[in-house]
């Protein structure tokens, strides 16, 4: 007979607890996270960027040192704590979203990828785990800038309210560069592709680099002073509001890029475009109404989120015609989320004319509008009507000019930024022939660029606005036919596809 087990003692039951509740949430974690943080530990990158961050912070705080012994701790920690954070800032905005973007194009380019994807755990969650995994690197180094920081405001000059608010700016706008170089690398599929995009990405990082240093020394200068600032409040809030939903949309687009055509890879970024406009609609609505419904605030939000909403719209409508069998049974003529060139092609053209009707209207119920202000409320309607006709040659002229290599998503992109730029340059030349001045209004009246800056001058000569509701109304109704035609186009273009 054997002996009886013996009883599990207190501190075995909570040793169990402990392991199971470790092994649950290692099976949650992703383990893209470890493997590319293991990884990035071992590149010579890191160690070399690393004892390099260390040196040049304690080169700064020894000359600190030395410069502050004998004054008292004058007011120097303005000065020093953007000396540390220019350190900390090059990592951050540059080193660590450009590996991010290579770790993803070193895989797509040694064909490595498919065996991440051979693994189950979907475009979504491996991307999510590539961000993730660079963001802990990140706050590696944050870690070993962080007492420096802290020393920094030991020497007085500098509030902490203002440490905070550069710190937690500078940590969305890391995010943010960090998910558009994961972005960025799902852009090209060829050779030539590649190296465009390398270099774009070294360019746009180089800016952003620029744009981050060059706020934070602004708020690092400027103190409690800007951050009692109404304006400065409301500034901050819409960067962080716009890093989130543009990060959340970058995310997104790269999702579906990397998704399989059977999947479902347009909700994600289209539902996020749509949650986008929605919320800069509330947001500009709400700040037009606390503001004394002053024209201005719905100028501003109409045409500088117009312009970003057309730009976006270049890639939305730059999606291959048809989808998938297993799509098909459930799509109807309202599912504009599906996968399919007429579907994202609708889309847009209901986020424009939504987008140009609300700011439209809100400008005509401003309780402020002079007179010359109506220019500005024609240029609000404008912009949208000129998004919505160039959006349609692209999508037109991609299906029509060899559409077995134009109707491909960069191509459209080309056709675009092509089509925008000829009917940007040729017609102030051929006013310039013709003899007239450089921003004519009938012979700019398609000029996407002077158009929208005729619509929006005032003749103070004439005392009323340069160009006429009549001539908008001629825009506008040439851009519905366009994407009227546009859309019957794509309808034929998909039924062939299906059918065949």
């Amino acid at each position: 007979m054997s002996p009886p087990a013996p009883e599990p003692s207190a501190a075995g039951g909570r040793l169990a607890a402990v392991e199971s509740l470790s092994q649950r949430w290692g099976d949650r974690l992703n383990p893209l996270v470890v493997k590319d943080l293991r990884q990035g530990l071992r590149t010579r990158v890191f160690w070399v960027c690393f004892s390099l961050l260390l040196l040049a912070c304690l080169m700064v705080a020894l000359v600190a040192y030395v410069e502050t012994r004998g004054q008292g701790y004058a007011h120097h920690g303005r000065g020093y704590f953007f000396s540390f954070f220019l350190c900390l800032g090059f990592i951050h905005f540059f080193v660590i979203p450009y590996s991010a973007y290579r770790s993803l194009a070193r895989e797509r380019e040694d064909e490595t990828w498919v065996l991440v994807v051979l693994t189950g755990l979907g475009s979504r969650r491996i991307l999510r785990g590539k961000v993730a995994s660079f963001l802990v690197q990140a706050a590696l180094y944050a870690s070993a800038v962080g007492p420096f920081l802290l020393f920094s405001y030991f020497l007085n000059g500098i509030a902490l309210s203002t440490i905070l608010v550069v710190l937690a700016l500078g940590g969305a706008w890391l995010v943010f560069l960090t998910v558009a170089g994961v972005c960025a690398a799902t852009l090209a599929d060829g050779r030539m592709g590649r190296a465009f995009v390398h270099f774009g990405v070294l360019g746009a990082l180089g800016l952003a680099l620029a744009q981050g240093l060059g706020g934070a020394y602004a708020m690092t200068e400027s103190g409690e002073r800007l951050l009692r600032d109404t304006e400065f409040t409301y500034g901050v809030l819409f960067a962080l509001m716009l890093m989130l939903l543009d990060g959340w949309l970058l995310f997104e687009a790269a999702a579906s890029r990397l998704a399989l055509p059977t999947e479902d890879y347009s909700r994600g970024p289209r539902r996020a475009l749509g949650v986008q406009v929605l919320l800069a609609m509330a947001a500009g609505t709400a700040i037009w109404w606390l503001g004394g419904r002053a024209h201005l605030v719905a100028e501003l939000f109409g045409l500088l989120g117009g312009a970003h909403l057309v730009f976006v719209g270049m890639f939305v409508v730059a999606d291959v015609d048809g989808q998938a069998r297993a799509l098909r049974a459930a799509t109807r003529p309202w599912s504009v989320l599906r996968p399919g060139a007429l579907r994202g092609f609708r889309w847009m053209v209901f986020l424009l004319a939504a987008w140009g009707a609300l700011f439209w209207g809100l400008q005509w119920a401003s309780s402020d509008l002079p007179l010359k202000g109506r220019s500005l409320q024609m240029a609000t309607v404008a912009l949208p009507a000129y998004g919505v006709l160039f959006l349609s040659l692209a999508v037109g002229l991609s299906r029509r000019l060899r559409p077995d290599r134009m109707a491909t998503p960069v191509a459209v992109r080309l056709l675009f930024v092509a089509s925008v730029a000829l009917a940007s340059a040729l017609p102030p030349l051929l006013a310039v022939l013709l003899g007239h001045d450089v921003d004519d209004g009938l012979i700019n009246l398609l000029n996407p660029l002077v158009g929208v800056a005729n619509f929006a001058s005032y003749d103070y000569g004439a005392g009323g606005p340069k160009m006429s509701w009549d001539l908008l109304g001629f825009v506008v109704a040439v851009a519905l036919l366009a994407a009227y035609a546009t859309d019957r186009m794509l309808v034929e273009r998909e039924r062939r596809a299906h059918d065949s």
